[in-house]
């Protein structure tokens, strides 16, 4: 049988194998040169082909998750602060974690590297091919409380929160909620409860939430209750790496006695 080129092609199209049209033929040149078996040729083509759709998937991921800049563990310098530990982000960055529906909870002052840790296993929970979602908890409550207001809640929620397996709020805590923000934060909580995992970045201690979530202590305690089932609580202690690295820049001095960073008010502090 005399299979042509365009055959080839025209069964790859409809068996979804996208990239085989464009590797097939040097694969089975490289099979030929090493006189290898037929079972290998057709274990190499699966292979590459699996790898490319993999590779786009993990970049369709990435485009929607949000991230911004992409962090990673390894920049993060652990000497700087305690509370964790690489072993420990090494093990939740194998994202078993997110396999039983378990969440992470960052709890530490600003600038001690929550934001950073927070996206270093969201970006690996991608490459385990997990959706995924970051978003600041101030922008959450402004797409949630527009959608509701264009009666379309439950789409946005299932679209935007019950579609990723881990979502990331970061920084609740550093602006109050009013009682609509704050019931609308606790049903996003409780729709991921046991059904996804979520990681949370705050300044605020646990004992502090119901001041920023309009003094509603019920409404905290739920929250808290279903956030905190399953999870692992992480609570970091440090000097802000952002003021370090201005101090070493020159940008900021420090007073000795008091180690306060006295900042020039023309100096704008960045967001991790």
């Amino acid at each position: 049988m005399n299979i042509t080129h365009e055959q080839i092609i025209s069964l790859a199209k409809e068996l979804k194998l996208n990239y085989l049209d464009k590797h097939y033929a040097f694969i089975a040149q490289e099979v030929a040169k090493d006189k290898l078996s037929y079972t290998e040729f057709l274990y190499r083509i699966l292979l590459n082909e699996l790898k490319l759709k993999d590779a786009k998937l993990k970049d369709t991921y990435i485009k929607f998750a949000g991230f911004g800049r992409i962090r990673t563990i390894d920049e993060f310098d652990f000497e700087l602060v305690s509370g964790v530990t690489r072993e420990q982000m090494l093990e939740l960055s194998t994202t078993t974690f997110i396999e039983r529906n378990e969440n992470i909870v960052f709890i530490g002052p600003s600038g001690t590297g929550k934001t950073h840790l927070a996206k270093a296993i969201g970006y690996k929970a991608i490459e385990h091919k997990y959706k995924t979602r970051f978003i600041s908890a101030n922008d959450l409550m402004l797409q949630l409380s527009t959608a509701k207001k264009q009666n379309r809640l439950s789409e946005y929620i299932t679209k935007s929160i019950k579609n990723y397996k881990l979502l990331i709020i970061d920084e609740i805590g550093y602006m109050p909620f009013g009682t609509d923000e704050a019931r609308l934060l606790f049903d996003v909580i409780a729709k991921h409860y046991e059904q996804g995992s979520v990681i949370v970045t705050s300044n605020l201690p646990f004992s502090q939430w119901s001041s920023s979530l309009n003094n509603d202590n019920a409404l905290t305690v739920a929250l808290l209750d279903r956030l905190l089932h399953h999870s692992h609580i992480i609570q970091l202690q440090g000097e802000s790496y952002r003021l370090r690295e201005k101090v070493l820049s020159g940008t900021i001095t420090l007073d000795s006695s008091s180690s306060r960073a006295m900042i020039s008010s023309t100096v704008s502090e960045s967001v991790v």
